[in-house]
């Protein structure tokens, strides 16, 4: 992946850690994500409390995405939030992180509600919109 300078960058997915929400809080400010980022302590511990929950770090270990969800393991996985942080958007990292989290629950079909703006990276990525978005495995 290359970030908006065009230099390459390593990027990885690991899962969330708790000394990582105060980056993620970062990001739900500077997206304007106000209610999760003004309910701080709530939000950090449904990121503590989901089944699925993961971030995309540089190899300085910058937090730049996250994804958090539940699954049942074998029918549906809902993603709660995804987010990429805008100076590394149009990389494949968004793309990255939904084919990690179904790489962990194969059998199951992604669901999640997403505002308009993110309709056509939804769409080309192969989901359907049903108020919301679903792609079936």
């Amino acid at each position: 992946m290359a970030n908006n300078d065009g230099a390459t960058n390593e990027m990885k997915i690991i899962p969330y850690d708790e000394t990582y929400y105060t980056a993620i809080h970062a990001m739900y400010l500077k997206q304007g994500w106000m209610n999760l980022a003004e309910n701080y302590t709530q939000t950090q511990v449904a990121w503590n409390h989901s089944t699925i929950a993961c971030i995309a770090v540089t190899k300085d270990d910058e937090v730049v995405a996250c994804i958090r969800g539940f699954t049942d393991t074998l029918v549906t996985t809902f993603i709660c939030e995804m987010l990429v942080d805008e100076n590394f958007r149009g990389y494949g990292i968004g793309k990255e992180l939904l084919n990690y989290v179904h790489s962990l629950y194969p059998s199951t079909r992604i669901e999640m509600l997403a505002t308009e703006s993110s309709r056509s990276f939804y769409e080309k990525e192969g989901y359907r919109s049903f108020y919301g978005f679903r792609k079936s495995f």
